[in-house]
């Protein structure tokens, strides 16, 4: 709905081993943990191993598999998360392209029997990593 505004400029970061980069919300009404489903980070064309990555949402920092049964937590519209994970990135002056792509559940439209609406976006930015 809203995927030119995902990542957040300005906001990879890097200890040489491990990025971040905060996303925000590509829809207009907040939503559980729960209905995040699924995300890539990709910089410079190197993806995040999957089994790396963390969402960091309200102080704490979660595997996919922890979202899964989350409904205590909730990502709000004007709240940015934390994807992050394991890739070698110097900070420096070079611009790097950040890719991430988001795969969410929106919970109250159902759009079949025991089936609910899913968004996948993308956004893409380029932008200099600063050091952690």
């Amino acid at each position: 709905m809203i995927p030119d505004r995902i990542i957040e400029q300005g906001t990879l970061t890097t200890d040489g081993a491990r990025v971040s980069v905060e996303v925000r919300l590509p829809w207009y009404r907040a939503l559980p943990a729960s209905c995040i489903g699924r995300a890539t980070l990709t910089v410079d064309g190197v993806e995040v191993p999957a089994d790396s990555l963390r969402w960091g949402m309200n102080g704490q920092a979660f595997t996919f598999d922890e979202l899964v049964p989350n409904t205590q937590d909730w990502w709000f519209p004007t709240d940015s998360a934390v994807l992050s994970g394991e890739v070698p990135v110097k900070a420096g002056d070079a611009e790097r392209r950040v890719d991430v792509d988001l795969k969410l559940y929106i919970p109250y439209i159902v759009i079949g029997e025991n089936e609910v609406l899913h968004i996948e976006e993308h956004d893409t930015k380029t932008m200099k990593a600063v050091a952690a």
